[in-house]
């Protein structure tokens, strides 16, 4: 699979810090991976632990996947950004995403509209930080630098990152809609889809018709090495995530991820997970979710299985699988199997 990265997804954490998190980064380096990344939901943020794991590692890619962007203004998240790219001498990608209604009003106490347009915002706004070409200056409809709204003392003064930006770091975006995909290939440098399936190129092949030279797809893809008679077992964990974001993560009516099943083919079972999740019916709602498209966005079973399965990954656009190993062994199976 030449041409293809290995990324190690750390996620966000539960009730504390999951223990070894550092030392498993640094096996990941050591076994050829090219990328780790961290999440954050409403526990842990995104940023702090790759500072850790920039201290331990040394080539390793840092990205966040994905900080969100009612967490911090622009320029708070360009601080951040600048700050990790300093300590770990050049090796942060800034992995952004907007989050749903729930989350932005619920937890960040935002207004969620217009998503595209606050991204887009967001994104020129951190362009213009790393370039440093300037005090900062921005009108928009969303963000103002310097702010000139309500409760304004008109006393705002432009401003430029005192810390002098390495470079412009490189800014990747989660998107799951058509039109916010299209937007990523317009103003981004990489791609982080929530899920993929490289057997239906379809799906988000008019927007990346037009991608960049350069540009970048990260896919987190659960991959499990197991007897032909345990894929459905090593599959459960795949169908329980489906069923908490498809089913959960959002209102009936306003859930990306549902409508991204529905889009993939899915679109009868993608309505009934949802339907049972909102009747507090989890468990039914996870069992719901088809075995089969678990199954087409994962790579489980034998080696000889997976090894097969790749093959669609290498034809298809992505130049970062995603997975996530939890042991030396297993990091060194994925780089085997990955990029062997």
């Amino acid at each position: 699979m030449a041409g293809v990265e290995l990324g190690l997804t750390l996620g966000y954490w539960g009730r504390a810090m999951p223990e070894g998190l550092v030392d498993l980064a640094v096996v990941a380096e050591r076994a050829g991976f090219d990328a780790v990344w961290t999440g954050e939901s409403w526990g842990s943020d995104a940023f702090s632990p790759l500072v850790l794991i920039a201290s331990a590692t040394e080539r390793i890619r840092l990205g966040t996947g994905v900080v969100q962007l009612a967490a911090r203004t622009p320029t708070a998240t360009a601080m951040h950004a600048v700050t990790l790219d300093h300590v770990s001498g050049g090796r942060a990608i800034l992995g952004l995403g907007v989050s749903g209604p729930q989350v932005v009003e619920g937890w960040y106490g935002r207004p969620s509209q217009e998503p595209l347009a606050r991204t887009r915002e967001y994104v020129e706004i951190l362009r213009r930080v790393f370039e440093r070409g300037g005090p900062l200056v921005f009108d928009g409809e969303h963000f103002q630098h310097p702010y000139a709204g309500p409760g304004a003392e008109g006393l705002g003064k432009p401003l430029k990152i005192m810390t002098h930006p390495l470079r412009p770091i490189p800014i990747w975006i989660g998107a799951e809609g058509p039109r916010n995909v299209a937007q990523t290939v317009e103003i981004a440098d990489g791609w982080l889809p929530l899920y993929y399936s490289p057997t239906r190129p379809e799906v988000y092949g008019p927007q990346l018709a037009g991608a960049p030279d350069g540009f970048e797809i990260a896919v987190h893809a659960t991959l499990k090495v197991c007897e032909p008679d345990g894929i459905a077992d090593a599959l459960w964990p795949v169908r329980a995530t489906l069923g908490f974001y498809i089913g959960g993560m959002g209102a009936e009516g306003q859930n990306y991820h549902t409508r991204l099943m529905a889009r993939m083919g899915y679109a009868d079972a993608a309505y009934e997970v949802q339907r049972l999740f909102l009747d507090g019916r989890r468990d039914e709602a996870i069992a719901a979710v088809p075995l089969e498209f678990a199954d087409e966005i994962s790579l489980v079973g034998p080696v000889e299985r997976i090894r097969d399965r790749l093959q669609a990954w290498k034809e298809s656009p992505v130049t970062m699988l995603n997975v996530a190993p939890r042991s030396e062994h297993e990091c060194h199976q994925a780089a085997e199997l990955v990029k062997g």
